[in-house]
């Protein structure tokens, strides 16, 4: 069963949280992070971040098969099943990818099989939920691709990456959320990653970085940072848009003021999680 791209409506409210896409919807730009958190003004998936989702759901499933059957002909066959399921679940989809794309999910499997054989793996979860409350008082929520740990406790991180090899602006938005699962690991487990990989299946590319306590200490009082001016901004309604190149790409441009639009009226800060993901922001 996969998890719904938005929250169903009958979810009970939850403790407002810090995610990773929420954080840097905010760092990038403030009005982003409401109309995003607060408005949830709705948004049509593109066509590759719909991909994204597919593969990510077959590389979870894959790991869920027995070790002989993780090879690539077996993860391509899961593809078409795994989109149909998705639509129908949510219909709404059905219209938004075509059967190009669904081949080319197919061919950034291809990629992830370049990297490693998921033979030799047995992670100890996929799309694992991490949440953890800072000492701060700040609470953490994210979703990691996948985790492994050795034998001997050392901790992995893995991310997938379904696009290319980012240049300087989306390498530093990738380490951020990569740092952001390392801090909340290191607080709910007492271990410091060993290592944050991040593989990119596009062209395929593997990054690898190693933490350490003084950097996510420092990470963390960023985060601490961050949450405090999305509260003072919460409390007032005075979420600034901030422009930028970055503004090419963003859906609400007939809502903000640099592009002449209007903001919906401010609802006030939300009761229910202000900073959840969807299937969609996990799937980058």
């Amino acid at each position: 069963m996969l998890p719904d791209l938005v929250a169903e409506e009958s979810a009970p409210p939850r403790r407002p949280a810090l995610s990773p896409s929420r954080a840097g919807d905010f760092k990038q730009c403030p009005l982003l992070y409401r109309f995003r958190a607060i408005d949830k003004l709705p948004e049509t998936p593109s066509a590759a971040q719909l991909r994204g989702t597919v593969v990510h759901a077959v590389l979870e499933q894959l790991f869920g098969l027995p070790r002989e059957e993780r090879v690539l002909s077996r993860a391509q066959e899961l593809v078409a099943p795994t989109w149909e399921r998705l639509v129908a679940e949510q219909p709404a989809l059905a219209t938004l990818l075509s059967g190009g794309a669904l081949d080319s999910a197919g061919a950034l499997l291809g990629g992830y099989f370049e990297l490693e054989d998921p033979r030799r793996l047995e992670p100890e979860a996929c799309e694992l939920l991490v949440e953890t409350e800072l000492p701060s008082g700040v609470l953490l929520r994210g979703y990691i691709d996948r985790l492994d740990v050795a034998p001997t406790g050392e901790i992995r991180v893995v991310d997938y990456k379904t696009g290319t090899a980012p240049r300087e602006i989306g390498e530093a938005k990738a380490l951020f959320q990569m740092k952001f699962y390392a801090l909340a690991l290191w607080r709910l487990r007492g271990v410091v990653p060993r290592q944050l990989r991040l593989m990119y299946l596009a062209d395929r590319q593997s990054l690898a970085y190693t933490p350490d306590e003084a950097e996510l200490t420092r990470f963390e009082r960023t985060l601490d940072a961050i949450w405090q001016a999305i509260l003072r901004a919460g409390r007032t309604g005075d979420f600034r848009p901030n422009r930028s190149r970055l503004c090419d790409w963003c859906s609400h441009q007939a809502h903000c003021p640099e592009f002449g639009g209007t903001p919906p009226e401010y609802p006030g800060w939300p009761e229910p999680d202000a900073s959840d993901e969807s299937l969609v922001d996990r799937a980058d």
